[in-house]
């Protein structure tokens, strides 16, 4: 939101270009330190400007040595401010305080096993032995002057430094990877022990703040926000409602290609339990009609989006005097637009072309947060819980979990076989394990029997993964008797199916949809 007002605790992540930028700023998220990630060619000025509490030097593909090697101004290290550089960001420190920084002569990928030294006080209440995870093909040969050597692993004779007076920390590990599990402990250290951070990032905080940012920034106007089902869009609609009540109103545009039930789950829970004002407009058959005979993925996409603004617009212009529109941009989506470069894999259906249409202010509460913490925040504002630990679903629906033309018999079948799956993956304890659970309908036919009769019936495939968010993701291994039970429920009760398949395809190179 356009005004927030500086975090009385700011952690800056520096990114030089680092696979684990995101899981950085997560994972001091998850310490309860605010935290935002700048390219590295941010300004000295704008930095310290900001008043941050600690910074952190991301890793990144390239050499400190190669020739437009991202860099930072050294006068960095002086300003008094605890750096801790990870992988690159330690190479950059050593190169850049005079420190030996060399190409290794046997790159270190995967687990290592780390030496602490006695009295490194990054690594305080953890073993001197430890597993950690490295991604390396340089390494620091000799840590600069004034540095103390606080680790080392077989490959890496400087595999952790600091310099305790001016507070500054590297390591060549990436304490922010599931495979280092201790590294949470080491952001600990830097940020409480060293940046003198508190905790103070909290979603009931976060909901104060940023409701009074609400109310503050509207001033009594009225505000506008489209439902779609999922948990995004719920927060914020109530955090929304929770910082101005009537003054909102949600609209939902039920294009008839949700999941089971979810319509009548969105009216119960915002017009029902949170009493809000909710404008529920059946497009169904709106929808089919412009679907219809259209069997190109993206078509399908780009047809559903200008439906839905379309609708959406109509809908607005009705209300009268509206004046902002409250969508649920996440940091990740913030970070995305930020790139210099970037590449489309397919196109996404979002209403961020709605206020370029519609000329109203935003309002982007979440703009801040991630995925992980818009369900605890979820949660804190009294969402139920199916709700809060709710699956990503797209935003075309199950028109892209239907390969080829879009009708109403298709809808249901896939509706009905998208039912059991969820069903059966909640009474086997998987729902929260996994990422996303789905059937998709494909538009290859089979053979089969039932009855002592030859049938020449649909395939479902049923897909379910296992992912920390949806750039990359792996096929779940889902017990037998798990997909046993899915697939003969399928093919009983789905009228019209008699073959279940299963995918084991994971992202990359498969996308997590089918179209």
């Amino acid at each position: 939101m356009a005004g927030t007002k500086e975090p009385r605790e700011l952690v800056l992540i520096v990114d030089f270009g680092a696979q684990y930028g995101q899981l950085i700023a997560r994972r001091v998220r998850e310490c309860k330190v605010y935290c935002e990630i700048v390219p590295h060619d941010t300004p000295l000025k704008r930095i310290l400007a900001r008043r941050p509490k600690g910074i952190v030097f991301s890793g990144g593909p390239a050499s400190v040595y190669e020739r437009d090697a991202p860099q930072c101004d050294p006068a960095l290290f002086d300003a008094g401010i605890p750096i801790l550089g990870i992988c690159y960001g330690m190479q950059l420190m050593a190169k850049l305080a005079g420190g030996e920084v060399i190409g290794a002569g046997k790159r270190e990928f995967g687990k290592a096993e780390l030496h602490v030294q006695p009295g490194a006080v990054l690594f305080q209440g953890l073993n001197p032995r430890l597993i950690c995870w490295m991604s390396h093909g340089d390494i620091v040969s000799k840590p600069p002057p004034g540095f103390r050597l606080d680790a080392v692993s077989r490959n890496s004779p400087v595999a952790a430094m600091s310099h305790p007076e001016k507070k500054l920390f590297g390591v060549q590990f990436h304490p922010e990877v599931v495979h280092t599990p201790w590294g949470l402990e080491v952001f600990r250290n830097f940020l409480y022990a060293q940046c003198g951070c508190q905790g103070l990032w909290t979603m009931g905080n976060f909901i104060r703040r940023t409701a009074a940012e609400i109310r503050g920034k509207t001033a009594g106007g009225r505000v506008i926000c489209a439902l779609s089902g999922g948990v995004d869009s719920a927060t914020v609609a109530a955090l929304v409602h929770r910082a101005i009540g009537d003054k909102l109103t949600c609209i939902f545009v039920d294009h008839g290609l949700m999941r089971k039930g979810e319509g009548e789950e969105v009216v119960r829970t915002f017009k029902d339990h949170f009493k809000m004002n909710l404008i529920y407009v059946p497009a169904q058959e709106r929808f089919l009609s412009r679907l219809k005979d259209v069997g190109d993925p993206e078509k399908k996409r780009r047809i559903i989006g200008q439906q839905f603004i379309a609708v959406f617009e109509e809908e607005a212009k009705k209300l009268g005097n509206v004046e902002f529109l409250a969508q649920g941009t996440l940091y990740p989506d913030v970070i995305e637009s930020g790139t210099r470069t970037a590449a489309g894999i397919k196109t996404h259906h979002n209403v961020g072309a709605l206020p370029e249409r519609m000329k109203l202010k935003l309002i982007e509460p979440l703009r801040e947060v991630f995925k992980d913490e818009v369900r605890r925040l979820a949660q804190e504002l009294g969402l139920p819980d199916e709700w809060v630990w709710r699956q990503p679903f797209p935003g075309p629906g199950l028109a892209i979990r239907i390969l080829g033309q879009v009708t109403k018999e298709k809808l249901e079948t896939v509706r009905e076989a998208d039912a059991i799956v969820i069903e059966e993956i909640k009474k086997a304890g998987l729902y929260r394990k996994l990422f996303q659970s789905l059937a998709v309908l494909t538009s290859m036919k089979s053979v089969g029997v039932v009855g002592d009769q030859r049938t020449y019936g649909n395939t479902i495939v049923v897909r379910a993964v296992t992912a920390e968010d949806a750039m990359t993701a792996d096929w779940a291994r889902l017990p037998y008797e798990v997909m046993e039970r899915i697939s003969t429920r399928i093919m009983n009760e789905v009228p019209g199916v008699n073959r279940v398949a299963y995918d084991i395809s994971s992202k990359p190179p498969a996308t997590i949809e089918w179209e």
